[in-house]
C-alpha cells in the first residue's frame, strides 16, 4: 500500500486505543506515585571533585575505573579543557573524599593532581521545582488559549490533554526502570511537549480544513480522511528524527543517554498520541461542521458553497 494513497480506518480501533492510553497514564501515574523519580545529581547535591590530567583521558575509562573502586552514582565530564575531569557524587562531602578519588585515578596511567573537592548544593531547589510545575501548567493554559482561539475550544482540549498523556508515559517510564532524571532530562522533556504540540496542531488544521472542504461524510470519516493525508508528512518527520536520536542514544556516551532516551520516547509517543489521542478526543468531544462553521460576509448570503470533488478512496469508504 502506498502511504501517498492509504485507507487506514484509524478511528476503527479508537475505544481500544483508549483503553490502551488509559493503561499506560495509569500505571504511569500509580509508579510516580509510589516510587517517585530517580533524581540525579541536578536535583539532590552532592560532592564535586576537580581532577586535572597530564593528557587528555577517556571519559568512558575514568568512569569504568570510579565504578570499579566502589563509586557507583558519579557524573563524570570535562570541565573547560580536555584534560581537567569533574566528578560529581552523591555521597555527603568529607575531607578524605577528594584524596580517595585522587588515589583511584593516579593508579592508572596519568598523572592526576586534585585540583579542588567540595559540596555543591542542588542546581533545583524545591522553591524552584515547584514554579517549574507551575510554569508548565501556564504553558498548557496558554496553549489551551492559543489553539482554541485558532481553531476551537474542542480543538484546545484535544491539545492539551495528548501533552499531558505525553508527560506522564515518559516520566512514568523513567519512574518505573528508576532510570536519572537529571536537568538533561528535563530539557528533553520539554522538547517532547513542543514536538507533540507541532504534530497535533498539523493533524488539528488539516481536520478543520476537510470539514469545511468535504460536504459529505461524518465526523467519523472526515478525521480519518484527514489522518490518511498527513500520514507520509509524520511518518517521514518521525522517521528522520528517530534516526537521529537513535544514532545518539546508541554512540553518544553516557552523558547524553537518557537524554536522547527522553527524546526517542516522547517522539513515538508523541506522534502516537497526536493520531489516536488527539483525534480520539475530538470524535469524543463529537466536533461538527457547526462548530467550525464561518459566518457568510454581507453580499454574499444568497451564494451556495461549491462542493469540491471527493476523492475515489473516500467514496469507496462511504460505499462500505
Amino acid at each position: 500500500m502506498s502511504l501517498t494513497n492509504t485507507n487506514i480506518d484509524f478511528m476503527g480501533v479508537r475505544r481500544l486505543a483508549g483503553v490502551f492510553s488509559i493503561v499506560l497514564v495509569l500505571v504511569s501515574a500509580i509508579s510516580l506515585g509510589t516510587q517517585g523519580l530517580a533524581l540525579g545529581l541536578d536535583f539532590t547535591g552532592g560532592t564535586l571533585v576537580e581532577v586535572e590530567y597530564d593528557r587528555a583521558p577517556d571519559l568512558e575509562d575514568v568512569r569504568l575505573t570510579l565504578r570499579e573502586a566502589g563509586f557507583e552514582d558519579k557524573v563524570v565530564q570535562t570541565f573547560g579543557a580536555e584534560t581537567s575531569i569533574m566528578v560529581r557524587l552523591s555521597e555527603e562531602f568529607d575531607d578524605a573524599i577528594g584524596g580517595r578519588i585522587l588515589r583511584v585515578l593516579q593508579d592508572t596511567e596519568f598523572d592526576v593532581e586534585l585540583t579542588r573537592a567540595e559540596f555543591v548544593g542542588a542546581q533545583i531547589g524545591e522553591e524552584l521545582r515547584e514554579d517549574g510545575g507551575l510554569a508548565l501548567l501556564l504553558a498548557l493554559f496558554v496553549v489551551l488559549i492559543y489553539v482554541a482561539m485558532r481553531f476551537q475550544l474542542k480543538f484546545g482540549v484535544a491539545s492539551v490533554v495528548p501533552l499531558i498523556h505525553d508527560v506522564v508515559i515518559v516520566l512514568g517510564i523513567f519512574s518505573i526502570f528508576q532510570l536519572d532524571f537529571d536537568l538533561t532530562v528535563l530539557a528533553a522533556l520539554l522538547a517532547v511537549i513542543g514536538y507533540s504540540l507541532n504534530d497535533t496542531i498539523v493533524v488539528s488544521d488539516r481536520i478543520r480544513e476537510n470539514f469545511r472542504r468535504m460536504l459529505k461524510g461524518e465526523s467519523h470519516d472526515v478525521i480519518n480522511a484527514s489522518l490518511n493525508q498527513v500520514l507520509v508528512r509524520t511518518v517521514v518527520t518521525s522517521g528522520t528524527t528517530l534516526v537521529v536520536l537513535l544514532s545518539l542514544l546508541i554512540f553518544g556516551g553516557e552523558m547524553i543517554r537518557n537524554f536522547a532516551l527522553a527524546l526517542t520516547i516522547g517522539v513515538v509517543v508523541g506522534t502516537y498520541s497526536s493520531i489516536y489521542v488527539a483525534a480520539n478526543m475530538l470524535v469524543t468531544l463529537r466536533v461538527n461542521r457547526e462548530d467550525l462553521f464561518v459566518p457568510k460576509k454581507e453580499g454574499l448570503e444568497d451564494e451556495q458553497p461549491e462542493e469540491e470533488e471527493v476523492p475515489e478512496w473516500l467514496k469507496r469508504m462511504e460505499e462500505k
